[in-house]
């Protein structure tokens, strides 16, 4: 197995990448904060993927250590808002996750989510963005943004999920913040697939072999349509306004502690 050739292959800090021929491996690789979705994580998926040779056919984003991804980075959040408590910095990043989630979704290899442990918020995004997404049966999913003062604003996040799993659904998992199992995922087709841990590895091959023997050319074509239709579905995406809205909650959230802590707001 041989590394990815990208200008950044020799320095990533929070990411390993391999190749097999046209499959090409890219493990979220910070196991020790949980695979949490931070700056750098964003800026290296991006380089990766621009970087990206014709000749990749599939793409398997997976994780290392016990939890998928723990979600995003509240303290660089908190960050950003000193920096700048009007939140242009949260606005940049929320930008940066939705080209990271659209080069996944977008992207003319078929990428696939491996998923084992926790997947949460800004991690849960990453894999729904992923054409098939496999989950180990014990792991486990959330969307903890209403519980944290924080809206589902988080790379075209909300979209997704009301056009793969129905209204319905979506607004009760937001609602509750709970969470919820492999198997309900499966049934909620937040995944295609659930086998033991260590099966995980088969059940990505299972499903890259036979998309390796396809017409590349059809292929592409075939991701293009299925996309398009997608999109259709969501005509009025206001997944556009996920960066602006997670600034202004946050920053009106630190404005109204600054107040109280000050005391001009009781």
């Amino acid at each position: 197995m041989s590394a990815l050739p990208t200008p950044t292959s020799q320095s990533l800090k929070t990411l390993r990448t391999d190749r097999q021929g046209p499959v090409v491996s890219i493990e979220l690789n910070a196991p020790d904060q949980g695979n949490t979705v931070t700056e750098t994580l964003l800026d290296e998926l991006l380089a990766v993927l621009d970087a990206q040779d014709a000749g990749t056919r599939v793409i398997v984003l997976s994780s290392a250590g016990p939890d998928f991804s723990l979600g995003g980075d509240r303290t660089e959040y908190a960050e950003h808002l000193a920096e700048d408590p009007a939140g242009s910095g949260i606005r940049a990043s929320g930008v940066k996750a939705r080209r990271v989630c659209a080069a996944l979704t977008d992207n003319p290899a078929v990428t696939i989510a491996r998923v084992q442990g926790k997947a949460i918020g800004a991690g849960l995004a990453l894999a729904l963005a992923c054409d098939l997404r496999v989950a180990a049966d014990t792991a486990t999913f959330r969307l903890p943004e209403l519980a944290l003062g924080l809206p589902t604003a988080w790379g075209g996040l909300l979209p997704r999920l009301l056009a793969e799993v129905g209204a319905a659904r979506v607004r009760e998992l937001i609602l509750t913040s709970r969470a919820f199992t492999a198997q309900e995922a499966l049934t909620l087709s937040v995944l295609q697939n659930v086998v033991p841990e260590e099966d995980l590895d088969a059940a990505v091959a299972a499903w890259y072999r036979p998309i390796l023997r396809r017409s590349p050319t059809a292929l592409r074509v075939n991701k293009l349509l299925l996309n398009a239709h997608a999109a259709t579905s969501r005509l009025a995406d206001a997944s556009t306004l996920d960066s602006e809205l997670m600034a202004s909650v946050l920053a009106e959230a630190e404005y109204t502690r600054g107040q109280r802590r000050t005391g001009h707001l009781v």
